[in-house]
């Protein structure tokens, strides 16, 4: 059995987890501060904020920008649906565009989406390959969008724009431009779910790069009491001598993540660039290797000048195959004990979306892109042989349904 996407959990993990749980503490504390400054200085800035889940993260962030009933979020069509779900989960209407070939968000069709009601943008970096930022932060920017940003929120006024928050749940390590993903936006949130290339078991981590005249800084501050439903001190902190008095100060979320989970993270964070990262980057030459010889193949995107994918996902597409094929060759890869998998089925093709009344058929280019799509196993664990039995059983399958 090759198992599609096992966490990467050593001995050194084990210990770390262990020193938390004998600590007798293990909920928010020092060990989650530690794990937001490894993540602040791997990618490049100096505030982060770890929380219990992306979807957490970006319900955070929309709640501190004022964002609620009446707003609009745009959103890629192509996406997990948490996405959506964490606009739809305070009140604002998801609006859904279509996604370019690599399977990131089309700007021009956020351009055509933009409207007074439009208050973020999230861009998604689908499999670990990052968005065309420099062209989403140049049409925030531009005059015309600009003119069209109707703010309703003192937060809204201060940067006098739409906020751009980077769905980097796939992302972390990923390069655009010679920049790392975290730095390339307003604000980024990474996921830290057990499938991702760093985890926590369930966490996410809110990367703060907003312009002046804001602090950010002083935003971490407030996020802090912000995702402790609004209480000035954490529980590690009342538990100091004579540290016990508190208040309660915003209408919060509580949404921390805990030390005993940071403690995970905490380690694999430490061996990413120069192991797990470079591991994963491996794996993902080697199919590429395995697979272009075959015309049918496209082939994840992977470097393209200073922009480099962090292998999330090895999203292999199978040109000109209908959805029932691409499902034929799942079901014989899966025979020979292979798991692999499929991201994502697009929102407008889930029960929850269609009764909202999106409809695939607005998104042409996200269904051509979903009905080829095999995601193939891609781990630090997974050994040459292991990659060249999932390439041999793709390539068998692929003979066996269409040929």
């Amino acid at each position: 059995m090759i198992p599609f996407s096992p966490p990467y959990v050593d001995q050194d993990v084990i210990d770390e987890v262990t020193d938390s749980l004998k600590s007798g503490w293990i909920t928010t504390g020092p060990k989650v501060k530690a794990l937001e400054q490894k993540i602040a200085a791997f990618v490049g800035i100096d505030d982060v904020l770890c929380v219990n889940s992306w979807t957490s993260g970006m319900m955070l962030m929309l709640r501190w920008f004022g964002v609620g009933e009446g707003d609009e979020v745009i959103v890629p069509a192509y996406t997990y649906s948490a996405t959506a779900l964490a606009a739809m989960n305070i009140g604002a209407k998801p609006v859904m565009v279509d996604i370019k070939d690599d399977f990131n968000i089309d700007v021009d069709k956020i351009r055509e989406a933009i409207t007074e009601k439009t208050k973020v943008i999230v861009p998604v970096d689908i499999a670990g390959w990052p968005c065309d930022y420099d062209a989403i932060n140049s049409l925030v920017q531009s005059p015309e969008i600009v003119g069209k940003f109707r703010p309703a929120h003192e937060i809204q006024k201060k940067l006098g724009r739409i906020l751009v928050v980077a769905d980097a749940a796939h992302s972390i390590g990923a390069s655009y431009k010679g920049k790392a993903c975290g730095r390339l936006t307003d604000v980024t949130i990474f996921s830290l779910h057990a499938v991702k290339n760093v985890t926590t078991a369930e966490g996410g981590a809110i990367c703060l790069h907003l312009p002046a005249p804001f602090d950010n800084g002083e935003l971490y501050d407030f996020l802090r009491v912000f995702s402790l439903n609004g209480q000035t001190k954490d529980a590690f902190t009342k538990t100091k001598a004579g540290g016990w008095r508190y208040d309660i100060v915003s209408q919060g979320l509580k949404v921390n993540m805990p030390d005993v989970c940071a403690a995970i993270g905490l380690v694999q964070i430490q061996k990413y660039d120069e192991l797990l990262l470079q591991q994963r980057r491996d794996v993902f030459e080697h199919y590429n290797r395995l697979f272009a010889p075959f015309s049918w193949a496209v082939l994840p995107p992977f470097r393209e000048n200073a922009t480099l994918s962090c292998c999330h996902i090895y999203a292999l597409r199978i040109k000109d195959i209908s959805e029932e094929q691409r499902d034929a060759i799942i079901e014989a890869v899966s025979s020979r004990q292979i798991a692999v998998n499929v991201h994502f089925v697009p929102m407008p093709m889930l029960s929850l979306f269609k009764e909202k009344g999106y409809e695939i058929g607005d998104y042409p280019n996200t269904y051509q892109q979903y009905k080829g799509e095999i995601s193939l196993p891609i781990y630090p664990q997974l050994t040459g042989k292991e990659v060249e039995m999932v390439a041999g059983a793709v390539v068998n399958a692929y003979n066996t349904v269409i040929c």
